[in-house]
Formats: structure tokens, C-alpha cells, sequence
């Protein structure tokens, strides 16, 4: 078995690599600006909340703002991703709930009418028209 690492006296001995490929250096634009997602996230920190997901995407926001600051871009960015996640799922829970309650909703009323008819059919409660009775 084998337990050679490479160590650092190795590669000074040894002398740098060298390739046989010149290397290529692409020059990009400026990077993209930092969201800090504030406003969604207050929208869903106000709006229903459920398991606080709108406030802890607050509470990054905040956070991508300080970092922005004080001139740490990496975390800013890091921040901001987490933040655009909570808000991701705070607005798929407060759009999913009042849906699936309004969808519940329907369902019930036209259930509902469905055995009231049943039952009015069953014991005759019907009211008799003019043209029955000729």
C-alpha cells in the first residue's frame, strides 16, 4: 500500500508543470446586480405567512442589504439566492392554500345541493305545478 502524498518539497524539487495548451482568458462583463428580493419579501411576510417562510426570507433580504454594505459580494449573493428560495415557497403556499380552499368551497356547495335535491326528491317535498294537476 502505497502512502506517498505528494508533499510541498516534492513539488519544489520537481519544478512547476508546464502544459503544452496556452491558456485562454475570456473577459466577462460585469456581473449581474445583487437582488435583495425586499419588497417580495415583505408582501409575503404580510400576506398569510404560513411557517414563516415570508419572514425568514425577510430577514435574508435584510441580510443581502448589509452584506451589500459593507462590500462582502459573495455573501451577498449567497443571501440573496436564499432569500429568492424562501420567497419561492412562501408564494407557492400563499397562491396553493386560498386556492385549494376556494376549490374545497365549490366542491361542498355543489355537493351540498346535489343531497338537498336528493332529499326533496326522496320525501316528495316538491311543490306541485298547475300543469301536474290537469
Amino acid at each position: 500500500m502505497d502512502t506517498h502524498y505528494p508533499r510541498e518539497e516534492d513539488t519544489i524539487l520537481k519544478g512547476p508543470k508546464k502544459t503544452d495548451s496556452p491558456s485562454t482568458v475570456i473577459t466577462m462583463g460585469a456581473p449581474a446586480p445583487i437582488k435583495d428580493h425586499l419588497i417580495w419579501s415583505l408582501c409575503n411576510t404580510l400576506y398569510l405567512n404560513l411557517f414563516c417562510l415570508g419572514f425568514i426570507a425577510l430577514i435574508y433580504s435584510i441580510k443581502v442589504r448589509d452584506q451589500k454594505v459593507q462590500g462582502n459580494e459573495q455573501a451577498a449573493r449567497r443571501y440573496a439566492k436564499k432569500a429568492h428560495c424562501y420567497n419561492m415557497l412562501a408564494t407557492v403556499w400563499n397562491v396553493t392554500i386560498p386556492v385549494l380552499l376556494l376549490v374545497t368551497l365549490v366542491i361542498g356547495i355543489v355537493h351540498l345541493s346535489q343531497v338537498v335535491n336528493g332529499i326533496i326528491d326522496f320525501f316528495g317535498l316538491r311543490g306541485s305545478s298547475d300543469d301536474d294537476e290537469k
